[in-house]
């Protein structure tokens, strides 16, 4: 069973409405797939129906963007209720946060002569999604000061920025809890990517987070090389966690590709077993 779990549509950073994510799913032989927009459960319900569709096994999840120590840390939270109050709120003010540091961060670049304006950034912002600085940079690219998203990333939009503008975010342990309160699973994302500032927390630091109740690491990521998916393997073992893996899918956002990394269809169990929120939907047998 090829499951991947960590994708992302339109209604966050990606380039695929849910329903193409779906369909790219199936294209790419996956039996499951895992919708994880940032701060967003708002593409369920389209891929869901898309995933009926199509036959493949859909797992509805969340990308929640939180903050350790000035730096980014990303929880994906599955299957949880989307219609925990909570957990919407935190997701809701994420959202609204992320606009206004948005308009900051344009007015920065702009002030040092970087080709950019904020209409020409909501301009590349699909319906339904809320902007961020995959948005900025894809403004970027059409404005020819930077060849693709990494480009921009790598040279104007890291965390370590002098352009970079903080935005709402809770603590990982907060989050974690949140997702635990409504019904989901919680598992901290390449959690040791050197990539875009983030991805720094320390052993110790997870280890704080598997006692407020995670339940597992994206130790196979794109972003991870050999000794760091080998790290993850290893702190998951002896902290008793689940292993999952992931493309972190973004359509033409990213060079990766649906299926670049696999979870284990005995993590997908267990990710089940233990959630009671939101469930995990499955094709109609014909």
């Amino acid at each position: 069973m090829r499951i991947d779990l960590h994708a992302h549509s339109t209604r966050s950073d990606g380039t695929r409405t849910p329903a193409e994510l779906v369909a790219d799913a199936r294209r790419a032989h996956l039996d499951a797939v895992a919708i994880t927009d940032h701060d967003t459960t708002s593409g369920w319900l389209e891929a869901t129906a898309a995933a009926h569709e199509h036959g493949i096994t859909l797992v509805s999840g969340v990308e929640i963007s939180c903050e350790r120590d000035g730096r980014s840390v990303h929880l994906l939270g599955y299957l949880v209720d989307p219609s925990n109050t909570p957990l919407a709120t935190e997701l809701a003010k994420a959202r609204e946060s992320r606009v206004t540091r948005l308009e900051r961060m344009v007015a920065r670049l702009a002030a040092d002569g970087i080709p950019v304006t904020y209409a020409a950034v909501l301009a590349k912002v699909p319906p339904g999604a809320t902007p961020g600085r995959p948005h900025i940079a894809d403004a970027l690219v059409a404005a020819g000061a930077v060849a693709t998203r990494d480009e921009a990333f790598a040279r104007w939009l890291h965390d370590q920025s002098p352009y970079y503008v903080h935005h709402y975010a809770p603590d990982p342990v907060r989050a974690v809890g949140l997702v635990q309160a409504a019904g989901g699973v919680a598992v901290l994302a390449h959690p040791f990517t050197q990539t875009r500032g983030a991805g720094v927390l320390t052993d110790r630091a997870i280890g704080e987070l598997a006692d407020a109740g995670l339940r597992g690491l994206e130790a196979d990521h794109p972003d991870h090389d050999a000794p760091a998916r080998a790290r993850a393997h290893a702190l998951a073992a002896r902290l008793g966690l689940l292993v999952t893996g992931s493309s972190d899918y973004h359509g033409a956002g990213k060079t990766t590709r649906l299926g670049d990394n696999l979870t284990d269809p005995a993590a997908l169990a267990a990710i089940e077993a233990q959630a009671t929120g939101a469930a995990i939907v499955r094709p109609e047998r014909r």
